[in-house]
Protein backbone atom coordinates (compact mmCIF):
# COMPACT_ATOMS: atom_id res chain seq x y z
CA UNK A 1 0.00 0.00 0.00
CA UNK A 2 1.39 3.38 -1.02
CA UNK A 3 1.73 5.87 1.83
CA UNK A 4 1.01 9.57 1.44
CA UNK A 5 4.17 11.58 2.06
CA UNK A 6 4.02 14.82 4.01
CA UNK A 7 6.80 17.38 3.94
CA UNK A 8 8.68 17.93 7.20
CA UNK A 9 9.02 21.70 7.59
CA UNK A 10 11.35 23.17 10.22
CA UNK A 11 11.42 26.93 10.82
CA UNK A 12 14.44 27.66 12.97
CA UNK A 13 16.23 30.51 14.67
CA UNK A 14 19.64 31.23 13.20
CA UNK A 15 22.92 30.61 14.98
CA UNK A 16 23.59 34.31 15.43
CA UNK A 17 26.37 34.50 12.84
CA UNK A 18 25.72 37.38 10.44
CA UNK A 19 27.83 37.10 7.28
CA UNK A 20 28.58 40.83 7.55
CA UNK A 21 30.02 40.34 11.03
CA UNK A 22 32.52 37.59 10.29
CA UNK A 23 36.02 39.03 9.88
CA UNK A 24 36.77 37.52 6.47
CA UNK A 25 34.68 36.76 3.39
CA UNK A 26 35.46 35.50 -0.12
CA UNK A 27 33.25 35.55 -3.25
CA UNK A 28 33.85 34.70 -6.92
CA UNK A 29 31.92 34.98 -10.17
CA UNK A 30 32.65 33.60 -13.62
CA UNK A 31 31.19 36.01 -16.15
CA UNK A 32 28.93 35.21 -19.08
CA UNK A 33 31.88 34.79 -21.45
CA UNK A 34 33.73 32.28 -19.26
CA UNK A 35 33.71 28.79 -20.86
CA UNK A 36 32.02 27.17 -17.83
CA UNK A 37 29.28 29.81 -17.78
CA UNK A 38 28.86 29.46 -21.54
CA UNK A 39 28.18 25.75 -21.02
CA UNK A 40 25.59 26.41 -18.33
CA UNK A 41 23.80 28.85 -20.63
CA UNK A 42 23.98 26.53 -23.65
CA UNK A 43 22.67 23.53 -21.71
CA UNK A 44 19.75 25.48 -20.29
CA UNK A 45 18.90 27.09 -23.64
CA UNK A 46 18.89 23.62 -25.24
CA UNK A 47 16.43 22.32 -22.64
CA UNK A 48 14.28 25.41 -23.05
CA UNK A 49 14.19 25.20 -26.87
CA UNK A 50 13.52 21.45 -26.75
CA UNK A 51 10.68 21.91 -24.26
CA UNK A 52 9.18 24.75 -26.28
CA UNK A 53 9.30 22.63 -29.44
CA UNK A 54 7.54 19.75 -27.71
CA UNK A 55 4.87 22.03 -26.23
CA UNK A 56 4.22 23.67 -29.59
CA UNK A 57 3.95 20.40 -31.52
CA UNK A 58 2.68 17.88 -28.95
CA UNK A 59 1.27 19.86 -26.02
CA UNK A 60 3.55 17.99 -23.62
CA UNK A 61 7.29 17.71 -23.03
CA UNK A 62 9.37 14.64 -23.84
CA UNK A 63 11.74 13.40 -21.14
CA UNK A 64 15.25 14.78 -21.54
CA UNK A 65 18.32 16.04 -19.75
CA UNK A 66 21.10 17.98 -21.44
CA UNK A 67 23.15 18.93 -18.37
CA UNK A 68 26.38 17.28 -19.58
CA UNK A 69 27.68 19.91 -21.99
CA UNK A 70 31.37 20.49 -22.67
CA UNK A 71 32.87 23.30 -24.73
CA UNK A 72 36.25 22.59 -26.32
CA UNK A 73 37.80 25.90 -27.22
CA UNK A 74 39.06 26.73 -30.68
CA UNK A 75 42.29 28.35 -31.78
CA UNK A 76 43.02 31.89 -32.84
CA UNK A 77 45.71 34.07 -34.37
CA UNK A 78 45.99 36.87 -31.82
CA UNK A 79 48.39 39.80 -32.05
CA UNK A 80 48.18 43.58 -31.89
CA UNK A 81 45.51 44.74 -34.34
CA UNK A 82 44.44 41.23 -35.25
CA UNK A 83 42.26 38.53 -33.70
CA UNK A 84 41.19 35.79 -36.09
CA UNK A 85 39.73 32.38 -35.30
CA UNK A 86 41.56 29.56 -37.09
CA UNK A 87 39.81 26.59 -35.46
CA UNK A 88 36.16 26.52 -34.32
CA UNK A 89 34.62 25.96 -30.92
CA UNK A 90 33.38 22.40 -30.40
CA UNK A 91 30.33 21.92 -28.19
CA UNK A 92 29.70 18.36 -27.00
CA UNK A 93 26.20 17.49 -25.79
CA UNK A 94 25.85 14.32 -23.70
CA UNK A 95 22.69 13.17 -21.98
CA UNK A 96 19.34 11.65 -22.85
CA UNK A 97 16.41 12.75 -24.93
CA UNK A 98 13.73 11.61 -27.34
CA UNK A 99 14.48 11.89 -31.04
CA UNK A 100 10.87 11.27 -32.04
CA UNK A 101 7.28 11.11 -30.82
CA UNK A 102 5.88 8.00 -32.44
CA UNK A 103 6.76 8.37 -36.12
CA UNK A 104 7.21 12.14 -35.93
CA UNK A 105 10.87 13.15 -35.60
CA UNK A 106 12.05 15.81 -33.16
CA UNK A 107 14.85 17.90 -34.74
CA UNK A 108 17.11 17.46 -31.73
CA UNK A 109 20.42 18.21 -33.42
CA UNK A 110 19.09 21.46 -34.91
CA UNK A 111 17.72 22.46 -31.50
CA UNK A 112 21.14 21.87 -29.92
CA UNK A 113 22.93 23.79 -32.66
CA UNK A 114 20.55 26.73 -32.36
CA UNK A 115 20.98 26.81 -28.57
CA UNK A 116 24.78 26.94 -28.84
CA UNK A 117 24.68 29.44 -31.70
CA UNK A 118 22.35 31.83 -29.90
CA UNK A 119 24.22 31.76 -26.58
CA UNK A 120 27.68 32.14 -28.08
CA UNK A 121 26.48 34.99 -30.30
CA UNK A 122 25.29 36.82 -27.17
CA UNK A 123 28.50 36.47 -25.14
CA UNK A 124 31.22 37.03 -27.74
CA UNK A 125 32.02 39.69 -30.33
CA UNK A 126 32.15 38.71 -34.00
CA UNK A 127 30.97 35.12 -33.54
CA UNK A 128 29.83 33.43 -36.77
CA UNK A 129 28.26 30.04 -36.10
CA UNK A 130 28.87 28.86 -39.67
CA UNK A 131 32.61 29.32 -39.22
CA UNK A 132 33.19 29.15 -35.48
CA UNK A 133 30.95 26.33 -34.22
CA UNK A 134 30.88 22.54 -34.49
CA UNK A 135 28.33 20.43 -32.59
CA UNK A 136 28.98 16.89 -31.36
CA UNK A 137 25.67 15.31 -30.33
CA UNK A 138 26.04 12.36 -27.95
CA UNK A 139 22.42 12.40 -26.72
CA UNK A 140 20.98 8.87 -26.44
CA UNK A 141 17.45 7.52 -26.00
CA UNK A 142 18.44 4.41 -24.04
CA UNK A 143 16.19 2.90 -21.39
CA UNK A 144 17.34 3.71 -17.86
CA UNK A 145 17.38 1.46 -14.82
CA UNK A 146 13.91 1.16 -13.33
CA UNK A 147 12.39 3.13 -16.22
CA UNK A 148 9.90 2.29 -18.94
CA UNK A 149 11.29 1.87 -22.44
CA UNK A 150 8.88 4.61 -23.55
CA UNK A 151 10.54 7.25 -21.33
CA UNK A 152 12.85 8.41 -24.12
CA UNK A 153 10.92 6.77 -26.95
CA UNK A 154 7.40 8.16 -26.49
CA UNK A 155 4.68 6.56 -28.59
CA UNK A 156 1.50 7.95 -27.02
CA UNK A 157 0.58 11.18 -25.25
CA UNK A 158 0.89 9.71 -21.77
CA UNK A 159 4.54 8.80 -22.45
CA UNK A 160 5.31 12.51 -22.24
CA UNK A 161 4.96 14.93 -19.33
CA UNK A 162 2.14 17.37 -18.74
CA UNK A 163 3.10 20.59 -16.97
CA UNK A 164 1.75 20.61 -13.43
CA UNK A 165 0.72 16.94 -13.44
CA UNK A 166 -0.10 16.19 -9.76
CA UNK A 167 1.36 12.69 -10.19
CA UNK A 168 4.86 13.98 -10.93
CA UNK A 169 7.58 12.68 -8.63
CA UNK A 170 11.18 13.63 -7.99
CA UNK A 171 13.61 12.35 -10.60
CA UNK A 172 16.46 12.02 -8.09
CA UNK A 173 17.70 12.51 -4.53
CA UNK A 174 18.79 16.13 -4.10
CA UNK A 175 20.02 18.69 -1.56
CA UNK A 176 19.40 22.35 -2.35
CA UNK A 177 20.34 25.53 -0.49
CA UNK A 178 19.73 29.26 -0.89
CA UNK A 179 20.16 32.46 1.08
CA UNK A 180 18.93 36.04 1.07
CA UNK A 181 19.84 38.83 1.07
CA UNK A 182 23.20 39.08 -0.65
CA UNK A 183 26.04 40.47 1.43
CA UNK A 184 27.80 43.68 0.40
CA UNK A 185 30.68 41.66 -1.04
CA UNK A 186 28.34 39.36 -2.95
CA UNK A 187 26.59 42.38 -4.46
CA UNK A 188 29.95 43.94 -5.29
CA UNK A 189 31.09 40.90 -7.25
CA UNK A 190 27.76 40.17 -8.97
CA UNK A 191 26.87 43.74 -9.88
CA UNK A 192 30.35 44.54 -11.18
CA UNK A 193 30.32 41.64 -13.64
CA UNK A 194 26.83 42.54 -14.81
CA UNK A 195 27.97 46.11 -15.36
CA UNK A 196 31.14 45.21 -17.26
CA UNK A 197 29.24 42.79 -19.50
CA UNK A 198 26.17 45.02 -19.71
CA UNK A 199 25.02 47.11 -22.69
CA UNK A 200 26.04 50.50 -21.27
CA UNK A 201 29.66 49.54 -20.60
CA UNK A 202 29.99 47.60 -23.87
CA UNK A 203 28.60 50.53 -25.87
CA UNK A 204 31.26 52.83 -24.44
CA UNK A 205 33.98 50.14 -24.50
CA UNK A 206 33.32 47.89 -27.54
CA UNK A 207 36.95 46.72 -27.47
CA UNK A 208 36.40 44.79 -24.22
CA UNK A 209 35.75 41.05 -24.06
CA UNK A 210 33.21 38.97 -22.19
CA UNK A 211 35.25 36.46 -20.21
CA UNK A 212 35.09 38.59 -17.08
CA UNK A 213 36.12 36.70 -13.96
CA UNK A 214 35.85 38.48 -10.63
CA UNK A 215 37.25 37.68 -7.19
CA UNK A 216 36.26 39.67 -4.12
CA UNK A 217 37.48 39.60 -0.54
CA UNK A 218 36.55 41.47 2.62
CA UNK A 219 38.72 41.79 5.71
CA UNK A 220 36.52 43.48 8.29
CA UNK A 221 35.63 46.69 6.37
CA UNK A 222 38.42 46.50 3.79
CA UNK A 223 37.21 45.33 0.37
CA UNK A 224 39.41 44.05 -2.44
CA UNK A 225 38.28 43.27 -5.98
CA UNK A 226 40.21 41.56 -8.77
CA UNK A 227 38.59 41.91 -12.21
CA UNK A 228 39.96 39.89 -15.11
CA UNK A 229 38.65 41.25 -18.43
CA UNK A 230 40.13 40.61 -21.87
CA UNK A 231 40.36 43.14 -24.66
CA UNK A 232 39.71 42.38 -28.33
CA UNK A 233 43.06 42.06 -30.09
CA UNK A 234 41.82 43.64 -33.33
CA UNK A 235 41.18 46.92 -31.49
CA UNK A 236 44.45 47.12 -29.52
CA UNK A 237 47.52 48.09 -31.54
CA UNK A 238 50.28 48.35 -28.94
CA UNK A 239 51.12 47.63 -25.33
CA UNK A 240 50.88 51.34 -24.58
CA UNK A 241 47.34 51.49 -25.99
CA UNK A 242 46.41 48.40 -23.98
CA UNK A 243 47.50 49.93 -20.67
CA UNK A 244 45.85 53.24 -21.52
CA UNK A 245 42.53 51.53 -22.28
CA UNK A 246 42.88 49.40 -19.18
CA UNK A 247 43.28 52.54 -17.05
CA UNK A 248 40.18 54.11 -18.60
CA UNK A 249 38.09 50.99 -17.98
CA UNK A 250 39.36 50.62 -14.42
CA UNK A 251 38.34 54.21 -13.67
CA UNK A 252 34.85 53.58 -15.06
CA UNK A 253 34.45 50.42 -12.99
CA UNK A 254 35.61 52.15 -9.81
CA UNK A 255 33.20 55.03 -10.42
CA UNK A 256 30.29 52.63 -11.01
CA UNK A 257 31.04 50.73 -7.78
CA UNK A 258 31.21 53.90 -5.71
CA UNK A 259 28.03 55.39 -7.20
CA UNK A 260 26.03 52.14 -7.03
CA UNK A 261 27.23 50.50 -3.82
CA UNK A 262 29.00 53.28 -1.95
CA UNK A 263 32.19 51.21 -1.76
CA UNK A 264 35.78 52.06 -2.69
CA UNK A 265 37.50 48.68 -2.90
CA UNK A 266 41.15 48.11 -3.64
CA UNK A 267 40.55 47.40 -7.33
CA UNK A 268 42.92 45.48 -9.60
CA UNK A 269 42.12 45.01 -13.29
CA UNK A 270 43.86 42.18 -15.17
CA UNK A 271 46.36 40.78 -12.72
CA UNK A 272 47.55 38.55 -15.55
CA UNK A 273 49.35 41.42 -17.31
CA UNK A 274 51.82 41.88 -14.45
CA UNK A 275 54.14 39.73 -16.56
CA UNK A 276 54.14 42.46 -19.22
CA UNK A 277 51.88 40.60 -21.64
CA UNK A 278 48.45 42.05 -22.46
CA UNK A 279 45.21 40.12 -21.99
CA UNK A 280 43.98 39.90 -25.60
CA UNK A 281 41.51 37.53 -27.26
CA UNK A 282 39.88 37.18 -30.67
CA UNK A 283 36.17 37.05 -29.77
CA UNK A 284 36.39 37.98 -26.10
CA UNK A 285 36.91 34.65 -24.32
CA UNK A 286 39.77 32.32 -23.44
CA UNK A 287 37.67 29.70 -25.24
CA UNK A 288 39.05 31.32 -28.40
CA UNK A 289 42.39 29.63 -27.73
CA UNK A 290 41.52 26.20 -26.45
CA UNK A 291 40.22 26.61 -22.91
CA UNK A 292 37.53 24.10 -21.96
CA UNK A 293 34.20 24.66 -20.23
CA UNK A 294 31.84 22.21 -18.52
CA UNK A 295 28.36 22.55 -17.01
CA UNK A 296 28.28 22.92 -13.23
CA UNK A 297 31.89 24.00 -12.65
CA UNK A 298 31.11 27.65 -12.15
CA UNK A 299 28.55 29.85 -10.47
CA UNK A 300 25.82 28.48 -8.25
CA UNK A 301 22.20 29.22 -9.02
CA UNK A 302 22.39 32.75 -7.58
CA UNK A 303 25.23 33.62 -9.96
CA UNK A 304 28.00 33.43 -7.38
CA UNK A 305 30.57 31.10 -5.84
CA UNK A 306 30.30 31.67 -2.08
CA UNK A 307 32.51 29.27 -0.09
CA UNK A 308 31.47 30.82 3.23
CA UNK A 309 27.79 30.12 2.63
CA UNK A 310 25.76 26.93 2.29
CA UNK A 311 25.95 25.93 -1.38
CA UNK A 312 24.44 23.12 -3.40
CA UNK A 313 26.74 21.27 -5.79
CA UNK A 314 23.84 20.56 -8.15
CA UNK A 315 24.33 21.62 -11.77
CA UNK A 316 20.78 22.73 -12.64
CA UNK A 317 21.34 24.02 -16.17
CA UNK A 318 19.99 21.68 -18.85
CA UNK A 319 18.10 19.41 -16.49
CA UNK A 320 14.50 18.43 -17.20
CA UNK A 321 12.28 21.34 -16.09
CA UNK A 322 9.32 19.15 -15.16
CA UNK A 323 10.56 16.61 -12.63
CA UNK A 324 14.29 17.06 -12.04
CA UNK A 325 14.33 18.41 -8.53
CA UNK A 326 18.02 19.27 -8.68
CA UNK A 327 16.82 22.10 -10.90
CA UNK A 328 13.28 22.80 -9.74
CA UNK A 329 14.00 22.87 -6.02
CA UNK A 330 17.11 24.97 -6.58
CA UNK A 331 14.97 27.67 -8.19
CA UNK A 332 12.34 27.13 -5.49
CA UNK A 333 14.85 27.46 -2.64
CA UNK A 334 16.15 30.78 -3.97
CA UNK A 335 12.66 32.14 -4.51
CA UNK A 336 11.64 31.09 -1.01
CA UNK A 337 14.71 32.70 0.55
CA UNK A 338 14.02 35.95 -1.32
CA UNK A 339 10.31 35.98 -0.46
CA UNK A 340 10.78 35.13 3.21
CA UNK A 341 13.44 37.82 3.58
CA UNK A 342 11.18 40.38 1.91
CA UNK A 343 8.35 39.37 4.26
CA UNK A 344 10.20 39.02 7.57
CA UNK A 345 13.11 41.39 6.83
CA UNK A 346 15.56 38.98 8.46
CA UNK A 347 18.49 37.14 6.79
CA UNK A 348 17.17 33.77 5.64
CA UNK A 349 18.55 30.39 4.57
CA UNK A 350 16.43 27.70 2.90
CA UNK A 351 17.47 24.05 2.70
CA UNK A 352 15.48 21.42 0.76
CA UNK A 353 16.03 17.66 0.75
CA UNK A 354 14.09 15.20 -1.37
CA UNK A 355 14.33 11.53 -2.20
CA UNK A 356 13.79 9.85 -5.54
CA UNK A 357 10.13 9.18 -6.38
CA UNK A 358 8.89 11.59 -3.68
CA UNK A 359 5.84 13.60 -4.85
CA UNK A 360 7.01 16.78 -6.54
CA UNK A 361 4.71 18.90 -4.36
CA UNK A 362 5.90 17.20 -1.16
CA UNK A 363 9.71 17.19 -0.80
CA UNK A 364 10.92 15.14 2.17
CA UNK A 365 12.28 17.98 4.27
CA UNK A 366 12.49 21.77 4.17
CA UNK A 367 14.43 23.76 6.75
CA UNK A 368 14.16 27.53 6.96
CA UNK A 369 16.70 29.27 9.19
CA UNK A 370 16.10 32.92 10.04
CA UNK A 371 18.76 35.10 11.65
CA UNK A 372 17.89 37.75 14.25
CA UNK A 373 14.42 36.21 14.67
CA UNK A 374 12.65 35.79 18.00
CA UNK A 375 10.58 32.75 16.98
CA UNK A 376 7.18 34.46 17.23
CA UNK A 377 4.18 32.48 15.99
CA UNK A 378 2.90 35.19 13.65
CA UNK A 379 6.08 35.08 11.56
CA UNK A 380 6.19 31.28 11.80
CA UNK A 381 2.71 31.01 10.27
CA UNK A 382 3.58 33.51 7.53
CA UNK A 383 6.70 31.54 6.61
CA UNK A 384 4.82 28.24 6.66
CA UNK A 385 2.18 29.63 4.31
CA UNK A 386 4.83 30.98 1.92
CA UNK A 387 6.62 27.63 1.79
CA UNK A 388 3.59 25.38 1.38
CA UNK A 389 1.96 27.61 -1.23
CA UNK A 390 5.19 27.53 -3.23
CA UNK A 391 5.74 23.76 -3.12
CA UNK A 392 2.16 23.22 -4.27
CA UNK A 393 2.75 25.51 -7.26
CA UNK A 394 5.73 23.77 -8.86
CA UNK A 395 4.02 23.95 -12.24
CA UNK A 396 4.58 27.71 -12.14
CA UNK A 397 8.34 27.17 -11.78
CA UNK A 398 8.25 24.82 -14.77
CA UNK A 399 6.36 27.35 -16.89
CA UNK A 400 8.88 30.06 -16.03
CA UNK A 401 11.78 27.79 -16.97
CA UNK A 402 10.26 26.86 -20.33
CA UNK A 403 8.52 30.02 -21.48
CA UNK A 404 10.36 32.87 -19.71
CA UNK A 405 13.77 31.41 -18.98
CA UNK A 406 15.45 31.49 -15.58
CA UNK A 407 19.12 32.45 -15.26
CA UNK A 408 20.91 29.94 -13.03
CA UNK A 409 24.54 30.99 -13.40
Amino acid sequence: MKTIQKTILDILKGDGQDIEQIPYELVERKGVGHPDTMCDAIAERASQYYSQYCMEHFGRVAHHWFDKVMLLGGDADVTYGKGTMVKPYQVVFAGKGAYAYGDEPIPLKKILFDAAKDVLSEVTTGFDANEHLVIDCRIVDHQGAGRKNSRYRPMVETDMIEIGDPKLVSNDCNLLHAHAPLSRLEKLVLYTERYVNGPEFKKVNPDTGWDVKIFGSRRHEDFKLIVNMPFLAKDIHSLEEYFARKKECQDQIARYIHETLGLTPDLMLNATDRNGRPYLTALGSVADTGDVGVVGRGNRLNGLITPMRSMSIEAPAGKNPLDHTGKLYGVLAQRLADQIFETIQKPTEVHIFTSKEAPLHNPDEIAVRIEQWDGNEVDRKRVEDIVMNAVHSMGDVTKDLIFKGVTMW
